[in-house]
């Protein structure tokens, strides 16, 4: 490819980053709309119907939107799907990532939209409403909040730094609750460890230098493909827990400043 076309491509993908943040902000102002009161449910039916509810108000904007940006993408539906996507380009959407932090009227929420193209992220929006806060991040092209640049903690020492952890997703199999435990328990020797959910949130605090690493074990394309790229973008390593290269079909995932990505990976393999 000529030095021209790749900035020509550059420059288009730079552009639909623009418009995808845009529609991103507008599905965020929806939910927002919405979020105030905890919401009650008895049965685990009433649940789902709640969390359908967020979803379908977000990708009533989302999905039109973004496939008028891209009509040939394909759409990821199941934010909790895992695993490699087909060839050619894929949005994959979270409408609501922490959704059910939104039902108990907790702030710890965002919409998110990754454009992948052939299993490589491309471009990531990850919107705060509650703040206002919109992260970016184009590959090859850095990191962004609100326009300005991103960079991963300097830290060089777990034992000063403040690291999380997440959820990966409800009724997780039993044998990765067993090692999220464990390696909580192995990075205690950190100054903070923090757990909650859901990942996007943590991994855009890695990526603005505020928590020095963040792992998970199993997990989905929605919640780490958007935070991967981030963290990558503001020059951080990306990797599973045991320091081998990343991708949506590993078993764990780790995100660290590089200072401390090396003991983050000896302490996890314990």
């Amino acid at each position: 490819m000529s030095a021209t076309l790749q900035t020509t491509d550059h420059a288009a993908d730079a552009d639909l980053l623009d418009q995808t943040a845009s529609a991103v902000r507008a599905a965020g102002a929806a939910l927002r709309e919405r979020f105030g009161e905890v919401v009650r449910y008895q049965t685990r039916e009433e649940l789902m119907r709640a969390l359908a509810a967020n979803d379908d108000t977000a990708l009533d904007i989302l999905r039109p939107r973004l496939t008028s940006l891209r009509p040939e993408a394909g759409w990821v539906e199941d934010e909790l799907d895992g695993g490699a996507l087909p060839s050619g380009e894929w949005w994959v959407v979270d409408p609501a990532e922490g959704n059910v932090n939104h039902l108990h009227a907790l702030p710890d929420w965002a919409v998110t939209a990754t454009l992948v193209r052939d299993n490589q992220p491309v471009l990531i929006v990850v919107h705060l409403p509650l703040t206002g806060e919109t992260y970016t991040a184009l590959a090859g092209a850095g990191a962004h909040l609100d326009g300005r640049p991103l960079h991963v903690s300097r830290t060089e020492d777990l034992g000063l730094g403040i690291v999380a952890t997440s959820q990966a997703r409800p009724d997780e199999d039993e044998k990765v609750v067993r090692r999220v435990g464990s390696s909580i328990s192995a990075m205690l020797d950190a100054l903070v460890v923090r757990t909650s959910v859901p990942a996007t949130l943590h991994l855009v605090n890695v990526a603005a230098g505020r928590i020095d690493a963040f792992w998970q074990f199993a997990g989905a394309r929605a919640d780490l493909l958007p935070g991967a790229l981030l963290v990558t973008e503001a020059g951080g390593q990306i990797s599973d827990a045991e320091g081998r290269p990343w991708t949506p079909q590993s078993e764990s995932f780790l995100a660290a400043a590089p200072g401390v990505h090396a003991a983050a990976v000896a302490t996890l393999s314990r």
